[in-house]
């Protein structure tokens, strides 16, 4: 007796495992590459490792070095972040939040939420930052 549909599940079950298996062999490449505690030759030996025997080797750095993969991942997007904020920062930005800020103003006053004298204290302060 042929059952199709267990085939079928059986299919997506495999290409759900391999592409699960292939994300974690890159996270584990690019780990071993930003890692700043390994020397060149440690890096050479763990690709070559994980590389050589696959499922072995992953799971021996997985559970080696693993603890530590988040760590490096969140300073990572730190620094990242960081230099977004800094890129943002020194490139204008401030001009497109001092032109919000007084398009909302300008709200304001037009919907006479605000009187002549805030609007133009407010007003002040906005272009003096």
């Amino acid at each position: 007796m042929s059952y199709p549909l267990l085939n079928i599940f059986w299919t997506i079950f495999e290409v759900f495992i391999f592409i699960t298996w292939f994300w974690i062999l890159i996270a584990i490449f690019s780990d071993i590459f930003r890692s700043s505690d390994l020397s060149g030759g440690a890096k050479a030996l763990w690709f070559l490792f994980v590389l050589v025997i696959p499922l072995i080797g992953m799971l021996f750095y997985l559970i080696i070095r693993g603890g530590e993969m988040h760590e490096r991942a969140a300073q990572v997007a730190e620094s990242r972040a960081a230099a977004y904020d800094s890129y943002l920062a020194q490139n204008g930005t401030t001009s497109a939040s001092t032109a919000d800020q007084l398009a909302k103003l300008a709200d304001l006053h037009d919907r006479n939420i605000i009187s002549d004298q805030e609007f133009a204290q407010e007003k002040a302060k906005v272009l003096a930052a």
